[in-house]
């Protein structure tokens, strides 16, 4: 029977037994009232009784089952029939709110990865159908067209294209792919339109992997969620044990009545009913969860979220993570006799037969500046010299666009440029024209992470990148990082992250953001790895514990609000729950409290708790 209706028709029984009992007793036979209120229970608490006996014969005996099942069912014996069953019904309400709230966090997460991309190329009986990426088998022929992402691995069988494989390398140059390559899932096709053989199934992408994750979040708790278990497993059989003796010794010591004892110790044993905790607790870290998936945050347990409220240095990489990974044209240097217009129009000339991301951005930073087109009909004798740079003739005159071993090797006696980035220097009918400065853009976004992380009192913010140690400490200055470390090899990486976690305060936490396979190692190592999950690769993000899904650094500090936020909740609930508990507890002992008053001390705490928890879910 679904849940929903099960408790709406025990509510219903529950509530025509109460009318029998207040108002026509008198003129019914007390088994009247007990039959519905009996019917009423094995509707509402069936299920929990049965988990009761399951739990005691597999050697588990004081869990909320246990105590809901012999306070009740007490309450039976000794005539109090309506508490019985309205335990039972309120204690149900609490399990649906909890219910409730959990698949509102999964439906939160289920809508976060309807933003990754999910349909594939399939050919089919010589037509291309587009389908969903599970229906793909391998050995499937799949189009991907230029600016799709590869949505599953394969081997390219047919064209050629420049492959955006930044997600996967943490390099911004692509590389080319050509028939009989493997290219992966994640990597974004540039240019030409490929033909590709599919060699895994959806299933081992990266999709599947992170909702797999998800799912299994709960499992890896935090230390607050291990207390709380903790705490119930010793606390739960000392309450049942002095609800027992609150119920049979002071008949036995005074001559006193038992039914009056028992009641008090049964209404001890709901009160002490530890629902609030056991509930809400785990509540709280999986509504931050869902919280945070819903704002492109993939935290892969409680334990990583309760760790954001303990961080004291967060270490990055660069390329991908605090710049874009694209080329773009920073300086454009013209020589003396030439002007910005007349290089860009020399350069983009040079460029314009060549699908390299560095001749991308010369042609774009063209069309940007001077807003026309390249008459391709004016070129000829295009030459590519791979390691150098191009030849191309422009109305005869050769015109040649590469690196300082270019300029060398062909004899022109051109200026060094110190700028920081990728130098494209051109020359025109053998006499130096100028220098085009490309580099590597940083993320607008990457300023405000560093500042909001700074005021949300992380104490150190550095970075570790493979990258020239001259453009990485000019990246650092401007966004004004403590320490950077560049021209670093995966393993060196792995060495400073070590040096740097032993620099953190006692208690204080370490974070690593990054988003390609060669972050991987470091990843694992910190104490909590995040990876950069919009294009980051799946070994990146399989060895993360945080998984940014909008490639946003700031999202980092987002993080940081939700797991504090998440612990003041959950702290809230604990000291909420523990007063109350006590308050009610010394109150049932010397007989002050009645079984309606244990329902509220029990199952209402419980209720409020949980409403507490779901707030998480609205801020």
């Amino acid at each position: 029977m679904n849940e929903g209706l099960r408790l709406i028709i025990g509510a219903v029984i529950f509530t025509a037994g109460m009318i029998i009992e207040y108002i026509f007793t008198p003129e019914l036979p007390y088994y009247v009232s007990l039959a519905v209120f009996i019917t009423a229970y094995m509707i509402l608490g069936g299920n929990s009784v049965l988990k009761a006996l399951k739990s005691i014969v597999r050697g588990r005996i004081f869990d909320e089952n246990f105590l809901m099942s012999i306070a009740t069912i007490g309450a039976f014996a000794i005539g109090e029939y309506p508490e019985a069953a309205g335990v039972m019904l309120f204690y149900q309400i609490g399990e649906l709110f909890q219910e409730m709230a959990v698949k509102k966090s999964k439906n939160s997460i289920t809508a976060l990865m309807d933003i990754r991309p999910d349909y594939a190329n399939v050919i089919k009986d010589e037509e291309i159908i587009k389908v969903s990426p599970g229906t793909v088998c391998v050995g499937d022929i799949i189009i991907v067209k230029p600016g799709e992402k590869i949505p599953l691995d394969g081997l390219v069988i047919e064209g050629s294209s420049m492959l955006d494989t930044t997600a996967l390398t943490g390099e911004s140059v692509p590389r080319k792919a050509a028939k009989n390559d493997t290219v992966l899932s994640g990597c974004v096709n540039i240019s030409g339109k490929l033909t590709v053989q599919i060699t895994k199934t959806f299933g081992e992408s990266t999709v599947s992997k992170i909702i797999n994750l998800v799912e299994n979040a709960s499992g890896k708790k935090a230390k607050t969620e291990n207390f709380i278990t903790a705490f119930a497993r010793y606390y739960t059989p000392v309450v049942v044990v002095m609800a027992l003796l609150i119920a049979v010794l002071p008949p036995l010591l005074s001559n006193g009545l038992f039914r009056d004892w028992i009641n008090r110790g049964l209404v001890f044993l709901v009160i002490s009913c530890p629902c609030a905790l056991v509930l809400s607790i785990p509540m709280s870290f999986y509504a931050g969860i869902g919280k945070a998936a819903k704002k492109g945050i993939l935290v892969k347990g409680g334990n990583y979220l309760e760790a954001f409220n303990r961080l004291d240095t967060v270490v990055f990489d660069k390329t991908g993570t605090l710049t874009k990974g694209v080329f773009k044209v920073t300086e454009v240097l013209p020589a003396d006799g030439f002007n910005t217009d007349a290089l860009l129009e020399l350069a983009a000339h040079a460029e314009a037969f060549s699908s390299h991301p560095i001749a991308l951005s010369v042609m774009k930073e063209y069309s940007n500046h001077l807003v026309k087109e390249i008459n391709r009909s004016r070129l000829s004798d295009y030459t590519e010299l791979s390691g150098y740079g191009v030849s191309v003739a422009l109305d005869g005159e050769i015109i040649l666009a590469g690196n300082q071993k270019f300029m060398t090797k062909m004899g022109i006696n051109y200026q060094e440029t110190q700028g920081i980035g990728t130098k494209v220097y051109v020359a025109a009918g053998g006499i130096y024209a100028g220098c085009i400065v490309i580099a590597d853009e940083i993320k607008s976004d990457s300023r405000n992470a560093v500042t909001t992380l700074k005021s949300r009192g992380v104490r150190k913010i550095a970075m570790l990148t493979g990258d020239n140690p001259v453009i990485a400490e000019a990246i650092a200055d401007e966004l004004a990082l403590d320490e950077v470390y560049g021209g670093l090899l995966p393993h060196e990486k792995v060495e400073k992250l070590e040096t740097l976690n032993n620099q953190k305060r006692a208690k204080g936490k370490l974070a690593f953001i990054g988003d390609g396979i060669n972050d991987a190692p470091v990843l694992a190592m910190a104490d909590i790895g995040v990876a950069m999950g919009g294009l980051g690769s799946d070994a990146a993000i399989e060895a993360s514990d945080v998984v940014l899904m909008t490639d946003e650094p700031s999202k980092l500090a987002e993080a940081m609000d939700i797991a504090g936020f998440t612990n003041k909740i959950v702290w809230q609930n604990i000291i909420f729950a523990l007063g109350v508990k006590a308050v009610f507890l010394l109150l049932g002992a010397f007989g002050a409290a009645s079984m309606g008053e244990a329902v509220f001390a029990d199952v209402g705490v419980s209720l409020l708790a949980v409403l507490n928890a779901m707030r998480i879910m609205q801020k």
